[in-house]
């Protein structure tokens, strides 16, 4: 058995990977953690698209960043994965599984056999035909799966196990430290938006929303052209301006708050969705994370629009750092290895 494994976050402009030890501990180790860019267009949202670009990209990640461990975890969490309640027969997992194909056609965007399904369960109920089992149907399309799985073996690693990028990101942020009460955890990515809704750390929705922070500064480097101050730049900058602004910073002012008010209300709404469904889980707070949760100013203003109470989730809370880790250091990289460090978690725990 390997002694430690490596969690890769595929985005769309760089690769990110968190070396963890320590199985069975109750703090595992991070033992190393490392970034580097890729080129435009070899990853579209997650998904890889030039496999040998990525390939290459992957040996410098594991050169430059001196990682030990082969063995790897992908996540998945674009617009290509879907999440849906589904409440089947009580049967051992094994089965519940060998029975999808023929029980969730009609849920699914593509044909069965074009997806690679899974279940997640929750809780046992008792329905009119006797025992249910009530879970999460996750479904994925298998050439984006096998892409992402391709470009990991090209770069001479062995990809043990695909997660959903949510479910990681819950594990790091809700059911490790123990949070507990029905929480929304938000990650904000630069082209997708997860959306969790845990009860006692425990997953019971899942949305996956096709916008983030790469949104904003799109729309500045469109309406305001390229010239002058790059555009993430000025989306870093400014914010969600507050008080009197510069006379030549009102027209990026007005894009940044566009761009984030309609990001905000789909948040409201996803979340209204869950409690307007589930009216005995009323959610008490949001978790926040994602590089795109950094936009000054859009904590508050998520706050205010759900009438909620709103923190910045801690990744490294309950993980201790290898010796040759500096934590002043790495709690710039937080937002950024979130999703790598759930993703390694979920093979030591």
């Amino acid at each position: 058995m390997a002694t430690s494994v490596v969690g890769i976050d595929i985005g769309s402009s760089s690769l990110r990977a968190v070396e963890v030890g320590g199985q069975g501990k109750s703090k595992p180790t991070l033992l190393r953690y490392f970034e580097v860019p890729l080129p435009e267009g070899a990853v579209n949202s997650g998904e890889v698209i030039e496999p040998n670009t990525v390939a290459a990209a992957l040996k410098h990640l594991w050169t430059a960043g001196g990682f030990k461990s082969k063995d790897v975890i992908l996540g998945m969490g674009n617009q290509r994965v879907l999440a849906r309640d589904l409440t089947v027969p009580k049967m051992s997992l094994a089965r519940i599984r060998e029975s999808l194909p023929f029980e969730v056609q009609e849920m699914l965007p593509v044909p069965v056999a074009e997806a690679v399904l899974d279940f997640y369960p929750i809780a046992e109920t008792v329905g009119e035909n006797g025992p249910m089992v009530r879970g999460l149907l996750i479904a994925a399309v298998k050439q984006a799966v096998l892409a992402n799985v391709n470009a990991t073996q090209l770069a001479g690693l062995t990809t043990v196990d695909v997660d959903l990028i949510p479910f990681a990101l819950s594990r790091v942020l809700l059911s490790r430290p123990g949070v507990r009460g029905t929480v929304a955890l938000v990650d904000i990515g630069g082209s997708t938006t997860s959306v969790v809704i845990a009860s006692d750390g425990v997953p019971q929705f899942v949305r996956i929303i096709a916008t983030g922070g790469d949104d904003i500064t799109q729309a500045l480097l469109r309406d305001l052209g390229p010239e002058g101050e790059p555009a993430d730049a000025v989306k870093r900058r400014l914010g969600l301006a507050t008080g009197s602004v510069a006379v030549e910073d009102k027209r990026a002012v007005e894009i940044i708050y566009r761009i984030a008010s309609e990001q905000l209300n789909s948040l409201r709404n996803t979340i209204n969705y869950f409690v307007n469904t589930r009216p005995s889980d009323a959610v008490h707070s949001i978790v926040l994370s994602g590089g795109g949760a950094q936009l000054r100013g859009l904590p508050e203003a998520l706050a205010e629009m759900t009438r909620l109470a709103v923190e910045v989730g801690d990744p490294f809370s309950t993980v201790t750092l290898a010796k040759n880790i500096n934590a002043e250091e790495i709690k710039n990289f937080s937002s950024a290895l979130t999703v790598a460090l759930g993703l390694a978690l979920g093979r030591v725990a």
